[in-house]
């Protein structure tokens, strides 16, 4: 009767209306660029949009999959507790969302905020507690425990911003820093650890067995080089000569991380690619793609010339969060929940997704085109309106990814052939 009290689908199809939410907002972010809209405040909402991807989207989209996971491993507890943390994750991102609207950074914008990340301490209380229960030789609850120690160590950048916010500290080092503190951590540390805990569990329980000594080897590799890789996010501060070098250090033994997941690919297309929804193949092989670049990036990140390109011009800035945050961990998510689900009948519409990745990598050129502007190069006529564009192809793509995924359309059952 436990497993039964948590519906992990209606929860992922919340979480997926909710990413309908962040698109929509993207796309009046957009619109207001090329046309007026003087009731919208840019700054607030972008605000309200980056939030509510974090909290509305793939908080709650990892949350309960990371429950589901539990589900599909017997584990005997009150999964109860889950849907109340869920349903007061979901109600604090949408207040937050309509207080950052209503007045940016201000008193209840900064309450809901805290509020959503004490409500995440109970899911780490709760969650850490439930995976010791768990067998798993996929090493996928090491990947779940060092996701719910990140997804803590996050909430200091966030508290620290906060602090500053509502205390009027108009310092612009330490504001960015402590912005830049929490994206690393739940970028590289929350949101990527919890999608490689649910790849390797996945790939284990269909039988790919040489997952399990890969998955410890990334484990180690990515837990020791999450804390020295942040300092590359603040390589523009006039660090001293021993950071710098650890920055530039950790840089390089990023390819270490790449070793190891390169090794992954070959092995994963010949044994189980017919064995998993084209769909879900299309989209992992993009968020593969991404990854690679992305540590790439970090890599070439150590270089000053390019650092400076990085993290001085803003098309450049949103296209490698959009780089992670969509191509990465968005892909995966979307691939990983049409994979889960389709078992019981539910499964994404393949026109949905690829309006929605060809939306996606126009708009990764455009940005990354305008980040050319520093060279002296030409920039791309008309931008600004082709990433409008953009941003209409990727909600109209959500949104039929959400119809498809909403109504059953076939039950895969080998005991029941003709259901």
């Amino acid at each position: 009767m436990e497993k039964t009290t948590f519906n992990s689908r209606r929860w992922i199809l919340i979480a997926l209306i909710n990413f309908c939410v962040v698109a929509l907002a993207g796309v009046t972010l957009r619109y207001k660029i090329n046309f007026p809209l003087p009731m919208v405040n840019q700054k607030y909402l972008l605000h309200a949009h980056s939030h509510f991807a974090f909290d509305g989207w793939v908080a709650i989209a990892l949350m309960t999959c990371m429950v589901n996971y539990l589900q599909r491993n017997n584990v005997a507890t009150n999964y109860r507790k889950y849907h109340w943390i869920l349903l007061a994750s979901c109600l604090t991102a949408y207040a937050m969302f309509i207080s950052f609207i209503i007045e940016g950074y201000d008193t209840f914008s900064i309450t809901f905020s805290s509020l959503s990340i004490f409500i995440s301490y109970f899911f780490i209380f709760h969650l850490w507690r439930d995976l010791n229960k768990v067998v798993d030789k996929a090493y996928s609850p090491k990947w779940f425990k060092g996701a719910l120690v990140l997804l803590g160590i996050s909430s200091l950048g966030a508290f620290s911003l906060a602090y500053l916010m509502a205390n009027h500290i108009v310092i612009q080092d330490l504001y960015f820093s402590a912005i830049y503190f929490f994206l690393h951590f739940q970028y590289n540390g929350w949101f990527l650890f919890a999608c490689f805990g649910l790849l390797f569990s996945f790939l284990y329980k269909i039988g790919f067995i040489p997952t399990a000594a890969i998955s410890k080897k990334l484990f180690i590799i990515m837990a020791i080089m999450v804390g020295p890789t942040f300092l590359l996010s603040i390589l523009w501060l006039k660090l001293p000569t021993g950071l710098r070098w650890i920055a530039n250090i950790s840089g390089i033994l990023q390819l270490l991380v790449l070793f190891y997941f390169i090794q992954l690919l070959p092995v994963i297309k010949k044994h189980i690619n017919n064995r998993i929804d084209k769909v879900t193949r299309f989209l992992w092989t993009m968020a593969a793609i991404a990854f690679v670049l992305k540590i790439v990036l970090q890599m070439l990140s150590i270089v000053p010339f390019l650092s400076h390109l990085a993290f001085g011009f803003r098309p450049v800035v949103i296209g490698y969060l959009h780089l992670s945050f969509i191509g990465i961990i968005s892909f995966f998510l979307l691939g990983y929940i049409n994979e889960i689900y389709k078992k019981e009948g539910y499964r994404v519409l393949t026109g949905g997704t690829i309006l929605f990745v060809s939306g996606f990598l126009i708009q990764e050129i455009v940005l990354m085109t305008q980040g050319l502007e520093a060279l002296e190069i030409t920039p791309l006529p008309y931008a600004n309106v082709i990433l409008f564009i953009c941003a209409i192809l990727m909600f109209f793509g959500l949104i039929w990814f959400v119809i498809g995924f909403s109504g059953k359309r076939h039950l895969v059952s080998q005991n029941n052939p003709t259901a």
